[in-house]
C-alpha cells in the first residue's frame, strides 16, 4: 500500500501545475488510463476472440441441427470446434478481471485513513475519500459536493447508454443458443446483459469518490475501446 500511495502522490505532484487542488483526482484518472493501457493487449485478444466466435456461428448452428437430440454430443462437438479454432470463451472476461486488484487498492487507499494527505484532496468541493451519501448529508444534492456527483452521474449516464448500444449489438452477434440446447436461458441473458452497463451508476453512488473516478474512467475507456476494436 505504501508503494501504491507513493505512486498516487508522485502522479499528483506531477499534475499539480496543471490541475492545482484537483491534482490528486487527475492522478486517479491518469492512473486508471495507465492501467487500461497496460491491459490493452488483453482487450485486443478479447475482441479477436469475439469475432472468431461470431465467425463460428454458422458452423455451430449446423452442429446444433445435426445433434439436436443429443445435447451431450452437441456440447462435445462445439467444444472441439472452439479448440480447433483456438477460441476461448473466457477471453472476454480477462480485461475486467485483471482490473480488480487496481480497483481494490484504490478503494482501500481512500477508505482506511492511513494516508491523511490523500484523504484531504478534493475534486472541486467533494473529498476524494467521501461518498455520495456524505455529499447529500453535508449540503444536499445542490450543494458543492452534490453537484460534483450530479456531473459524475451525467457522465456515467452517457457512457452507460453508449455501452448499452454496443452490448446489444454484441449480444445480437452471438449464437442464439448455447451448446446444451437451452435457448431460453440465453435469450433471458441476452435481454439482461445490455442493462449491466447502467450498474456503474450504483457503483459510483456507493464507493468513495476516488474509486468512483476509477470506475467512470475505466468504463469510458472500455466503451471507446470496444467501439474501435469491435467495429
Amino acid at each position: 500500500m505504501s508503494v501504491f500511495a507513493g505512486l498516487v502522490h508522485d502522479l499528483a505532484d506531477l499534475l499539480q501545475p496543471l490541475f492545482g487542488a484537483g491534482a490528486a483526482a487527475a492522478a486517479v484518472v491518469l492512473f486508471t488510463a495507465l492501467v487500461r493501457l497496460l491491459l490493452h493487449p488483453l482487450s485486443r485478444a478479447a475482441a479477436r476472440g469475439q469475432k472468431a466466435r461470431a465467425a463460428l456461428r454458422p458452423r455451430i448452428d449446423e452442429l446444433r441441427r445435426r445433434h439436436a437430440r443429443d445435447p451431450e454430443k452437441l456440447q462435445r462437438a462445439v467444444l472441439a470446434l472452439h479448440t480447433e479454432a483456438k477460441v476461448s470463451p473466457l477471453s472476454g472476461c480477462l480485461p475486467s478481471l485483471a482490473q480488480v486488484p487496481a480497483f481494490f487498492l484504490l478503494y482501500h487507499l481512500f477508505t482506511d485513513g492511513s494516508d491523511a494527505g490523500l484523504m484531504d484532496h478534493r475534486l472541486f468541493a467533494a473529498p476524494l475519500g467521501g461518498t455520495w451519501s456524505d455529499a447529500l448529508g453535508s449540503g444536499g444534492p445542490l450543494g458543492g459536493a452534490g453537484l460534483v456527483y450530479a456531473g459524475l452521474f451525467a457522465v456515467v449516464g452517457v457512457v452507460a447508454a453508449a455501452g448499452y448500444r454496443l452490448t446489444r449489438r454484441a449480444v445480437a452477434d452471438q449464437p442464439a443458443a448455447p451448446p446444451d440446447g437451452t435457448p431460453g436461458a440465453v435469450a433471458a441473458l441476452g435481454r439482461v446483459t445490455p442493462f449491466l452497463s447502467f450498474f456503474t451508476l450504483v457503483t459510483v453512488a456507493v464507493v468513495p469518490l476516488a474509486a468512483a473516478l476509477y470506475v467512470v474512467t475505466s468504463t469510458a475507456w472500455g466503451v471507446a475501446e470496444r467501439a474501435v476494436l469491435y467495429r
